[in-house]
């Protein structure tokens, strides 16, 4: 390209080049690009010539050329498909008419900060730097799958898409409303529209306050720092607006005052540090909002103050600190609010958190402490094989009984020996025993109608060996009886001559107790039929009582 074929503005940007030296067009400092469309020749900048300098540029002995240029329309197509460049490129505040094309190319450092593009096309991009797409606004996708950036890329308050057909109004548009729109990219899916899967971040990712119409993709991706995505907002509606399947964080991945709309996938992701989901908003009313399963986290997943209308997945995850939902608010009515089925945690946290809305799943989860209040609890739950040290806060034992009644699988014995497990630990073995008496009685449901009649007799008796004063009130009630029945009307001796001299008390201890003999029973009898039916009575009572005492004994053993 010759220099005589330059117009006044690119001329201007050709001799700053060897130097490093900004060509600034801007009109104000804070003037945004979204108006690009209007500009006139004296800051417009054709692309080849911005190629051409790229690749075969002018070189000043002493100097390092830099490509800066702030608030230009640049018409054409950036085409560096494969293409060597050796030195920073600054493109700030610019208005690109078509696709910038950087598939494969190698860049030391990139920066489009606060341009509007229709899309970028930089799949297998190689930068010995950061890439800056600060403030950035592009209708179209970005595309930065298998990248590798050895610095940082920063996207914060970038704005990806465009809202969907019939979104909400409030969403607001790329470009001034005065300003004819840049015309659509054809042939795009608009569903991934910020492409990063298999990219490889050799810094952090931050991406504070971005805007995303369509899905974030992240499958594969890894990032050695943090991913900073507090205040993000992530719009796919019954979609998936973050798909993160398989994706290492080498620190923290925060998401506070995040608001999604569409799925969050992080299924088999690896976040070294915390997790961060605390004050964010995640909708999917018909589906899941956030899908985590064989998550891996390093420490903590903090989602105090969440509000997830869907379903939340963390099946299999391991989160060997706190898993945080206290004042959260979770509602996924009739479906599944949490299934966390399999979980490994510390600690699982439901502190003052609104009552959950839709069935809870933790099915062999283990958990070091469990902190919930009944009244969180939802009305239909899965707790089969739920392991936890430690329960709190405490609670009278049957305001957590009714929890168990709501198992969906029915009679849990398991879920019954760990909440006894729990109160033994803190000593309370009046509330344990009553968790023990309660399983009994579930289990009586189930049993044969024979079976039943014989366990409300235990019930009724001894409390299924969990009540032993019941057993000892009904002792002393009969020995009463009897004591002052057989005083009023003595027994006749069988052998006067060799009958020991008579005593009501131990008359009556010889009839309760079968296996005690006083050698009261055997040498006198009832002279009447009423103290003969009582001294049945007293017989049979006696057996019963015997056998109930001996089987709650024996299961009191077996259980220590």
């Amino acid at each position: 390209m010759e220099i005589d074929e330059l117009t006044s503005a690119e001329l201007r940007v050709w001799q700053a080049f060897p130097r490093g030296t900004e060509v600034n067009f801007r009109t104000t400092p804070d003037e945004e690009a979204t108006a690009g469309n209007t500009w006139g020749p004296e800051r417009t900048l054709r692309a080849e010539v911005l190629r051409t300098l790229l690749l075969n540029g002018p070189r000043t002995a002493g100097e390092t050329a830099v490509l800066k240029v702030a608030g230009a329309r640049i018409t054409g197509r950036l085409d560096l498909q494969y293409a060597a460049v050796d030195c920073p490129v600054h493109l700030w505040a610019c208005y690109f008419e078509e696709e910038v094309d950087l598939y494969g190319a190698q860049l030391r450092r990139l920066s489009l900060g606060v341009s509007v593009l229709p899309s970028l096309h930089a799949t297998a991009l190689r930068l010995d730097d950061s890439l800056r797409l600060t403030l950035c606004r592009v209708r179209g996708p970005v595309r930065l799958a298998g990248a590798r950036i050895t610095g940082a890329l920063f996207l914060d308050r970038a704005r990806i898409g465009e809202p969907a057909q019939g979104a909400d109004a409030t969403s607001a548009p790329l470009h001034d409303a005065s300003v004819p729109p840049i015309p659509p990219v054809p042939n795009r899916r608009r569903e991934d529209v910020l492409q990063l899967n298999g990219a490889v971040i050799e810094d952090h990712l931050s991406a504070r306050g971005l805007t995303v119409h369509g899905t974030l993709r992240l499958y594969g991706a890894s990032i050695a720092g943090a991913l900073d995505l507090d205040e993000a907002q992530l719009n796919c509606p019954a979609g998936v607006a973050l798909r993160g399947t398989g994706l290492a964080v080498g620190s923290d991945l925060n998401a506070r005052y995040l608001t999604a709309n569409g799925e969050l996938c992080l299924k088999g992701a690896t976040i070294a540090g915390t997790l961060g989901l605390s004050d964010s908003r995640l909708d999917n009313p018909t589906d899941t909002t956030l899908h985590a399963s064989t998550l891996s986290v390093g420490a903590d997943l903090n989602a105090m103050r969440l509000v997830s209308n869907g379903r939340i997945n963390l099946r299999g995850a391991r989160i060997p600190g706190q898993l945080n939902f206290s004042y959260a608010t979770l509602s996924h009515p009739g479906g599944v609010a949490l299934r966390a089925s399999s979980l490994v945690a510390g600690e699982l946290w439901f502190r003052e958190a609104r009552p959950i809305q839709g069935m809870v799943s933790l099915r062999r989860s283990q958990l070091d402490l469990l902190h919930i209040a009944p009244e969180t609890w939802p009305d239909e739950v899965r707790l089969d094989g739920l392991t936890y040290t430690t329960l709190a806060p405490h609670e009278l034992a049957e305001r957590r009984l009714a929890l168990l009644r709501r198992d969906r699988d029915g009679h849990v014995p398991f879920s019954y020996e760990q909440l006894t497990a729990a109160y033994r630990r803190i000593g309370n073995d009046g509330a344990a025993r009553t968790v023990q008496l309660a399983k009994q009685r579930r289990h009586r449901a189930t049993l044969s109608p024979y079976a039943r009649l014989w366990g409300y007799v235990q019930d009724a008796t001894v409390g299924y060996g969990f009540r032993p004063v019941r057993a000892a009130s009904w002792l002393l009630s009969l020995l009463l009886i009897g004591t002052l029945a057989y005083t009023a009307e003595r027994p006749r001796a069988l052998k006067p001559d060799e009958a020991p001299p008579f005593n009501a008390l131990f008359y009556t201890l010889d009839l309760l107790l079968p296996i005690i003999d006083f050698g009261q029973e055997h040498a006198y009898t009832p002279t009447s039929t009423g103290l003969q039916s009582l001294a049945y009575a007293l017989i049979t009572t006696g057996w019963v009582l015997a056998t109930t005492i001996a089987a709650g004994v024996t299961r009191t053993i077996s259980r220590q």
